[in-house]
């Protein structure tokens, strides 16, 4: 397939409506030409398993692999994170959330066999980056949305680099929730809005590794995204 010679510089969910997964990976071979051979081959590996464990996963109109490859380009290429073992996690942020008996050794526990499996390929760092990004299981009593913001509060002020992480995962979901269509438009709004100035808090901190040119992106990003929750759950309530 033949990509337009600015591919490096489109915005990525222009990629994704042009040139669909092919133009993604194409986006993300550019990105990884600045790391040397040593960190190319480890990323080129955790994108292998990230495609292989969601390889019939689906986010409404798109293969799931967008998702993370988008959230990938962006800690690249906008983050301007060099940090092989950030990216890595980065790609895999779902994969023992979504699909811990496929990683998991067998077992009785398959998040911790998952885990296990990752400090294994990868190294222990990227394990405790992808733990800390990975969703508990959650209480079926207590409001999930509740409870998704208390792990994020905990998980997220011990480990500045999973920040990083959840923020481009954050800001995937919530910038792009205008592409996304059906009640999960809702719904995602539901869940994100509340969340907006907790990642302003956590962006902000002295210790969140990144500079400040990026914290003011990242910040224009999450004003954008609350501003695309607001449009679309305080629409006036039609007369009848």
């Amino acid at each position: 397939m033949d990509f337009p010679p600015h591919l490096g510089s489109m915005p990525m969910h222009a990629i994704t409506e042009i040139h669909g997964e092919p133009g993604l990976l194409e986006r993300f071979r550019l990105e990884i030409q600045q790391f040397d051979d040593s960190a190319r081959a480890r990323l080129t590996a955790a994108l292998d398993l990230a495609a292989d464990l969601h390889r019939d996963d689906r986010r409404v109109r798109e293969p799931y692999l967008n998702h993370l490859l988008r959230v990938a380009i962006r800690l690249m290429h906008h983050y301007q994170v060099r940090d092989v073992d950030v990216i890595v996690a980065g790609l895999l942020h779902d994969a023992v959330e979504d699909h811990p008996a496929e990683l998991a050794d067998g077992g009785g526990d398959p998040r911790g066999g998952a885990l296990a499996t990752l400090a294994a390929r990868f190294g222990p760092r990227v394990a405790t980056l992808v733990a800390a990004v990975t969703n508990p299981v959650y209480d079926p009593q207590r409001d999930r949305n509740t409870q998704y913001r208390e792990h994020l509060v905990v998980s997220l002020d011990r480990e500045p680099w999973a920040r990083v992480i959840k923020v481009s995962d954050f800001t995937d979901n919530g910038v792009g929730v205008i592409h996304t269509v059906g009640p999960k438009v809702v719904s995602s709004a539901i869940k994100y809005r509340p969340l907006v100035p907790l990642f302003r808090d956590l962006i902000g901190r002295p210790d969140t590794p990144l500079s400040l040119p990026v914290k003011r992106h990242i910040f224009s990003q999450l004003d954008l995204a609350e501003e695309r929750f607001s449009a679309i759950l305080d629409q006036p309530a039609h007369p009848n």
